[in-house]
């Protein structure tokens, strides 16, 4: 059973009327009933508002994928926190991040990059191609789909190049953009998924949902999760494989740290 938790903002739910009617339970609750849909998934919920934003350590160490929708308060988010998510996903945590969580910390952080794009709020009609057919979060999606209204996001989009793009969306405006594209950070797997403006009932569409869900089973690690890291442990002589005689000056004493 794959273990997913999706982390909401949850501030446009209770301060915007449209997006309460939308979402009353939240985002993150519907992306959430969308996941435990799948037998092979069981999801919980964590918010902005939680005691660490609900992401402990522990839970953290208990999660085998996390999901990260952001928009208003990504400044908001406890730099421990994010040092801890991406320590997570560098020892093979999966993380998956929507739509404006572009600009959230940690995914400028595990991309080094501004993560910039042009946008423009129309309700636009998008068509999301499928660009790699066979791509495992494609599975069982047509050619190409449609959304009645997103929030249009177009190229340049400010990231490193892309392990793959799985979806290319085009919007009525004219605008192309790479919707869903994958990384990988040390032994984790990011995918990047643009659909989910916060005024439209994005989360809702059947579609949206197997992609979630297929995401989930790709980004889900296949070996057991690698633990400390960030770790950088200085060995000693003694512990060398081969019998070795130190020589020549030191900087380091034995055992220790070292510098970072």
């Amino acid at each position: 059973m794959i273990k997913a938790v999706v982390w909401g903002e949850n501030i446009h739910e209770q301060t915007s009327d449209v997006v309460a009617a939308i979402y009353p339970e939240g985002m993150h609750s519907c992306i959430a009933q969308a996941l435990n849909a799948d037998a092979g998934i069981t999801a919980t919920t964590a918010t902005l508002q939680d005691a660490d934003h609900g992401l402990t350590l522990a839970r953290l160490d208990d999660t085998d994928v996390l999901l990260w929708w952001g928009h208003a308060a990504h400044g908001e988010v406890s730099d421990v926190v994010v040092d801890l998510v991406a320590e997570a996903v560098w020892g093979g945590m999966g993380l998956i991040v929507l739509h404006s969580a572009h600009f959230s910390k940690i995914f400028k952080k595990l991309m080094g990059t501004p993560c910039s794009l042009t946008w423009r709020e129309a309700g636009e009609r998008e068509r999301l191609w499928v660009t790699t057919p066979g791509h495992p979060i494609a599975r069982g999606l047509p050619d190409h789909f449609e959304l009645e209204s997103e929030e249009m996001y177009g190229e340049p989009f400010a990231i490193p190049e892309p392990l793959e793009t799985v979806f290319l969306g085009w919007f009525q405006g004219g605008e192309v953009f790479r919707s869903g594209v994958t990384f990988r950070r040390g032994a984790g797997n990011v995918f990047y998924f643009q659909p989910g403006h916060e005024t439209y009932p994005t989360y809702h569409d059947a579609n949206i949902r197997k992609v979630l869900v297929n995401a989930v089973h790709w980004a889900a690690p296949a070996q057991p999760r690698r633990q400390h890291i960030t770790e950088a442990p200085n060995r000693d002589v003694d512990e060398a494989l081969e019998p070795i005689t130190a020589r020549g000056p030191k900087l380091h004493r034995p055992g220790e740290k070292g510098l970072r």
